[in-house]
């Protein structure tokens, strides 16, 4: 299975991003990992289902081989540079797959370009709209970076490899993640993504879904209120939602069989016609 590694430049920096083309003629995933994740979060994916599909994950900007990337972009700019990446590539309607802010992240491009893509699989990620959301989560998503620095290093990595995932792959696989970047980078790219979100749902944009979508969330999900907000986002939209048993936040990692089973399911529904 041949993965291409491809650069997107822009003024801020360098965008890395891997394609696995195997037939023109076939549905085009796209991948968007969390928040300090890098395209990694995905090999369990990218491993089966590009077998089948063709595929593309990146490493957002100031993420994995993205970096150096200066932390002044927004949600709305993230959208762009993934908008650009996909017209260079040619890659039309895909679906976008997006795990925690990478989630995020897709809605804010369907909110951006309505109507472009095929369908929307939101794995362990949340509603971008107001109504969900107090006050509080909001402002505490905005002031992070002292409570994150305060933590010891060694510790911290710890509770993200403990907190994200509850299989040895998952934990292992964030514990290397995390350690590719020092304390203070990982503390302050930690901070501004939480805050570009926080300003992007105070934006009160619709954050309208057009296309088919499926909500993915780990039963164990314990990352801030992801659990609350899918029951909320599935009980308010009635979207499809699949637990995934004994999984934390990190959900594809910790049963990438299981989530791989339900993402064939869904994007093959969208093209047998």
């Amino acid at each position: 299975m041949p993965i291409a590694e491809k650069i997107h430049g822009t003024n801020h920096g360098k965008i890395h991003y891997f394609v696995c083309r195997i037939d023109p003629k076939l549905p085009w995933l796209v991948f968007l990992p969390g928040l300090t994740a890098d395209h990694h979060l995905f090999d369990k994916q990218i491993e089966e289902l590009g077998l089948r599909f063709n595929c593309l994950v990146w490493d957002a900007p100031a993420h994995g081989a993205s970096r150096p990337f200066a932390l002044k972009f927004s949600m709305d700019d993230l959208a762009q540079y993934l908008h650009d990446i996909l017209q260079a590539e040619e890659i039309r309607r895909p679906v976008l797959i997006g795990q925690s802010l990478g989630g995020y992240l897709s809605q804010v491009y369907m909110e951006h370009y309505p109507n472009t893509v095929s369908g929307f699989i939101s794995i362990d990620s949340c509603s971008m709209q107001r109504k969900y959301y107090t006050s509080a989560e909001l402002w505490l998503l905005k002031r992070t970076k002292g409570m994150y620095l305060s933590i010891p290093w060694k510790l911290l990595i710890k509770w993200g490899s403990l907190g994200n995932a509850q299989t040895p792959y998952g934990r292992n696989l964030m514990r290397q993640i995390m350690q590719s970047y020092d304390k203070g980078e990982y503390c302050a790219l930690a901070d501004h993504g939480f805050r570009i979100l926080a300003e992007a749902v105070e934006a009160n944009r619709p954050y309208h879904i057009s296309c088919p979508i499926l909500l993915i969330c780990g039963e164990k999900d314990n990352a801030g209120s992801a659990r609350r907000y899918n029951r909320n986002w599935n009980q308010q939209t009635h979207y499809p939602l699949v637990w995934v048993p004994a999984a934390g936040h990190n959900s594809n990692t910790d049963d990438p069989a299981f989530v791989n089973d339900r993402i064939e399911a869904f994007v093959s529904s969208l093209f047998s016609a």
